[in-house]
């Protein structure tokens, strides 16, 4: 079994893939406090629970934008498995190219995200990642990764707004029934989704307007908010919520791993 994880900078989301399918999946808080020796333990915790050994995984992958985890993990993972994971990078051999000024400043989870668009649509396509940062991610249709946008995230902007005014209190992210709020935490939320629905939209009508050819990218939503959001767009036409996963699959088979 393949073992497979993203680490983010706010979360980690990690996946167990038989072959092709996955078999379970995880979400749990980016702690860079954590040792290895924890990281093994809860990596076996979660196999356990899930009804699987630690003696099943044959390979691990792991894409990481928090370098302070990226190795006590890779140690974890070691420790657990048996296994070390191979680390996705802007040098690692993937059948896409970073085509942008400064390819090795690339984030590893865009290159999975955009890898596993790239092989899923076979069209050119834009990525919007909903996570601690909103990411548009470019790629053609015969693998070129041409660049994109980084924006604040949904968390990151209500956590911002309600921690520098004293009088709004903190509020769960869920859409509101109408825009003009009549309580403050109604308020809140159609600033924050609404606001952010919106500002996908706006981004991504300028994103097609400049894009190369003049052909139209298809527009695919992930990430953990990407479910609240997506349906107050216009311009996401699909949601897949495991994008990243499988693009860290993807790039366990182009880098040699069988399991």
């Amino acid at each position: 079994m393949l073992l497979v994880f993203d680490v983010g900078n706010t979360e980690i989301t990690a996946g167990l893939f038989a072959g092709d399918a996955l078999r379970a999946q995880w979400r749990f808080t980016t702690a860079t406090q954590r040792t290895p020796d924890e990281w093994a333990a809860m990596i076996t915790a979660l196999l356990v629970n899930a009804g699987h050994s630690t003696h099943e995984i044959k390979a691990a992958v792991e894409a990481s934008v928090a370098p302070s985890v990226t190795e006590p993990l890779a140690d974890g993972i070691r420790q657990a498995t048996g296994v070390r994971p191979e680390l996705v990078t802007p040098q690692s051999r993937l059948p896409i190219t970073l085509d942008v000024e400064e390819p090795l400043s690339v984030g590893a989870d865009r290159i999975v995200n955009t890898l596993a668009a790239c092989e899923l649509f076979r069209r050119d396509t834009v990525v919007v990642d909903f996570g601690t940062a909103t990411t548009f991610d470019c790629i053609t249709a015969d693998g070129r990764f041409i660049g994109g946008v980084i924006a604040p995230g949904l968390q990151t902007a209500a956590e911002t707004l309600t921690r520098r005014a004293a009088k709004l209190p903190a509020t769960e992210l869920l859409p509101p029934d109408r825009v003009i709020g009549r309580r403050t935490e109604d308020c809140i939320r159609a600033g924050v989704l609404f606001g952010a629905a919106e500002a996908a939209d706006g981004i991504v009508r300028r994103i097609k307007a400049e894009w190369p050819g003049g052909s139209v990218p298809f527009v695919v939503a992930t990430g953990g908010l990407a479910a609240r959001v997506a349906g107050l767009t216009r311009e996401i036409e699909r949601v897949e919520p495991e994008l990243t996963l499988v693009g860290l699959r993807l790039a366990a088979k182009h880098l040699g791993l069988s399991w």
